[in-house]
């Protein structure tokens, strides 16, 4: 009966493979994945100027509103009802500090940088925005 036992082991025992093999594999996808690395930080970057972009054109939005209601633009973001997500800093998700760069009777400036060094080479991204909607990349990482 043991061995009856033994023989419907070895029938039953499913194929895997070792955890050695297992190993080779995810050493294999890691140096692929850092040999393609490089040629994928701009395309990261343009991922992540887009953010940018599009919380611009919201302030600008929101200027736009708040100047045909008091014929004035605002320096104040919380003036628009603009609310600023959390920066990755403080463990929340926005990559760029928005701010109203400057305010005058017929014109504002809003500007979106980075808090992040995306590609590493010491500089910053910047964005700014004004009463025309001309959106500019005011320095590129």
């Amino acid at each position: 009966m043991h061995m009856k036992l033994i023989r419907l082991i070895r029938l039953n025992k499913l194929k895997a493979f070792t955890l050695a093999e297992l190993l080779v594999v995810l050493v294999i996808v890691g140096i692929l994945i850092l040999l393609s690395l490089p040629s994928l930080m701009p395309l990261i970057s343009k991922t992540k100027a887009l953010e940018a972009q599009l919380q611009l054109e919201h302030v600008y939005t929101l200027e736009k509103r708040y100047f045909y209601l008091h014929s004035k633009y605002s320096e104040d973001l919380k003036a628009i009802d603009f609310e600023h997500a959390k920066l990755v800093t403080e463990d929340g998700a926005a990559n760029y500090q928005i701010t109203i760069a400057e305010v005058s009777a017929n014109g504002f400036k809003a500007t979106a940088t980075a808090i992040v060094d995306f590609d590493g080479d010491g500089t910053f991204d910047q964005w700014e925005i004004n009463q025309d909607k001309k959106l500019v990349q005011v320095v590129k990482d």
